[in-house]
């Protein structure tokens, strides 16, 4: 497949050529109304395909034809477990035996399978989107993944990290999603059943409401062709999902406390705000929440470096912000001797960038390197089409991220403090040393 056979291409794909970063992209929509992308990547011999559906853990409830439908939490976790199965084997075993490196996720929002590969491209592609849109799960197979799935949970549970994480978040959040894992409890998925599994992949699982983006050195038209031949025929509903009330600002709780088997103490804080818009405004949205926590409190920050030269925090000190299913979220923790001094010192920069404003200087060298960062990721082919589909599935393009990042102004980051970290709907979750 050589990026050089173009000339049947089909008439519903279009180029898109973007000059600042060097990369062209092949879209279109096939006639059951699911889009494909194409980026090709003369003189590679690697390739990559990632097929995804809008739907993530968060999906819990929705409307499909006329009727509310209520769902147990993990299911869409579970069902990305179960898709491998097929009524021959396992699909990851044929990709592997093809040569190809096969994997999925599932997260808050989206549900993806990828796979890279040197040889037999065509074959991987057919066989990634044949065992995606042809469910077969049995009963007597569902009970042994809930076995499984259970055992990753219960030992997951016990760990300090998702304990601090799901502390904050549940004291953040009242009623989105969000505040439960993607995975589940045992006792969610214990009420899953394969015919819960059949519905949700008839109500997700459909053209309407997936894409597939593909990098490497191929042929756009025989990338359309494959997933026109293979993919079901018909459009169908998209869901209409719900996520509860929104959220309001102040937290259930400003703390949330245990003790645990860690050597040291943890802390997460951090508060919620209104969650982004679709479209152009979305990414604009992330890449200024990213630039700004960058400049409150990344590596390279005034407030970062006297923390560690204090002895107050260590390098695991980040922060960072989520925004999905409508919720969005910034945070900030790591270890710490202090985590309420430190909580003090971070909410005292707050106020200070506020006021103030980031330095100009600072502002501007954060912003480059967060441009190279984005350019430097168009070597990733995993990022190429991930970030493409996660735009199609937002309304954007993820190739204007780097033009969108150069406007950004000093104004764009001093308006994210004051309108999204507002000390007084803070909210931080410790993890003490038993016996301390």
């Amino acid at each position: 497949m050589e990026v050089a056979m173009l000339d049947n291409l089909p008439a519903e794909m279009k180029l898109r050529s973007y000059k600042t970063i060097s990369e062209d992209v092949w879209s279109g929509r096939l006639p059951n109304g699911m889009p494909v992308f194409v980026v090709p990547k003369r003189g590679f011999s690697k390739y990559y395909a990632f097929f995804a559906t809008d739907y993530g853990g968060a999906d819990r409830r929705f409307r499909l034809g006329g009727d509310w439908i209520d769902t147990p939490a993990g299911v869409a976790h579970f069902l990305e477990h179960k898709m491998f199965d097929t009524e021959d084997g396992n699909a990851l075993t044929l990709l592997s035996a093809n040569g190809a490196s096969p994997n999925a996720y599932t997260s808050t929002d989206i549900t993806a399978y990828h796979f890279m590969c040197t040889d037999n491209f065509r074959e991987n592609l057919e066989t990634l989107l044949s065992f995606v849109s042809v469910p077969y799960f049995t009963q007597e197979s569902v009970e042994k993944e809930q076995g499984i799935i259970g055992q990753e949970i219960a030992m997951i549970e016990d760990e300090p990290d998702y304990c601090l994480y799901y502390g904050l978040l549940r004291t953040l959040l009242r009623h989105n999603p969000m505040r439960d894992p993607v995975a589940g409890s045992v006792e969610s998925i214990s009420r899953i059943s394969a015919q819960t599994l059949y519905d949700c992949h008839k109500a997700f699982y459909h053209p309407s409401n997936m894409a597939l983006c593909v990098a490497g050195n191929v042929d756009p038209s025989e990338v359309f062709d494959i997933a026109e031949r293979i993919l079901p025929k018909e459009s169908a509903e998209v869901p209409v999902r719900d996520y509860g009330q929104p959220e309001e600002s102040k937290p259930l709780s400003p703390r949330v406390s245990a003790a645990m088997e860690v050597s040291q103490t943890i802390f997460l804080a951090g508060c919620i705000s209104e969650p982004s818009a679709r479209g152009r405004e979305y990414i604009r949205s992330e890449l200024i929440s990213a630039l700004a926590l960058d400049i409150l409190a990344g590596h390279s920050s005034p407030l970062y470096i006297r923390l560690y030269s204090e002895g107050l925090v260590s390098s695991d000190f980040s922060a960072s912000y989520d925004s999905a299913v409508g919720a969005a979220y910034s945070m900030f923790g790591g270890e710490s001797s202090d985590p309420d001094r430190v909580f003090g010192e971070v909410v005292n920069e707050i106020k200070r960038l506020s006021e103030n404003g980031p330095d100009p200087a600072f502002f501007g060298r954060i912003r480059k390197a967060a441009l190279g960062s984005h350019i430097r990721m168009l070597n990733s082919f995993d990022a190429i089409c991930g970030g493409i589909v996660n735009g199609c599935f937002h309304g954007y393009d993820a190739f204007e991220s780097t033009d969108v990042l150069a406007a950004l102004t000093l104004d764009d980051i001093t308006d994210f403090y004051r309108k999204n970290l507002s000390p007084e709907n803070m909210a931080i979750s410790i993890i003490t040393p038993t016996g301390v």
